[in-house]
């Protein structure tokens, strides 16, 4: 028993699956380029974070000019050598979780060992690049807090070594890009092209 259709009504139905199919798949594959895309910008703004941060190594901070400024640099040192590892990891496959989140992990230990040794050496900005405050300046009562277009609140910025506001708007454009990656996938039917190709969600930039 022939399984393919013999009208032409059943080889429109399969026309138009196989259409609709197509189309769903080149729109996945256009919005996990694009999420690639904006990780590339991210990691190239990463490194250079990265790349200020170990060039200071060779200078003492104000705090350590009385002390030993071998110990202060010791935890940054560190913190730099993971970092490098893991941007190094993560950029061979950005879009896997566990990856993302272990560079995550090593950020936030990378920025809180920097501002630990220079605390105001450190600058936060909005998403859309305008100064937010100094790191270490603790918001107020009044202050405004970031909404996305959707009335979401935003992600805290981060507070960065290098006084650029590159590296914050690339991880936003990267979450940004994720998050309509993600909706994709969830949406009914394309989850189930998902699925059949075996597209997996990526992770943000927490």
């Amino acid at each position: 028993m022939s399984v393919l259709p013999d009208s032409l009504a059943g080889w429109i139905v399969v026309a138009v699956l196989l259409f609709w199919f197509v189309g769903a798949y080149n729109r996945l594959v256009r919005l996990r380029a694009a999420v690639l895309q904006a990780y590339a910008t991210l990691d190239a703004a990463l490194t250079r974070q990265l790349e200020f941060v170990q060039t200071s190594l060779s200078a003492p901070s104000a705090a350590e000019e009385s002390t030993d400024p071998a110990a202060g640099a010791s935890s940054l040192q560190a913190a730099t050598t993971q970092m490098a590892t893991l941007l190094g990891a993560t950029r061979q496959r950005p879009l896997e979780a566990g990856s993302m989140s272990a560079l995550a992990t090593a950020l936030q230990v990378l920025l809180t060992a920097w501002q630990r040794r220079h605390p105001d050496a450190v600058t936060s900005f909005h998403p859309d690049g305008t100064l937010s405050r100094p790191a270490g300046q603790a918001s107020t009562a009044n202050a405004l807090v970031p909404v996305t277009a959707t009335g979401a609140i935003a992600a805290e910025p981060m507070a960065w070594p290098e006084p650029s506001a590159a590296a914050e708007i690339a991880r936003t454009q990267f979450n940004l890009a994720v998050a309509s990656y993600n909706a994709a996938l969830a949406q009914f039917p394309a989850l189930l092209v998902a699925w059949a190709v075996r597209l997996r969600p990526a992770a943000p930039l927490h």
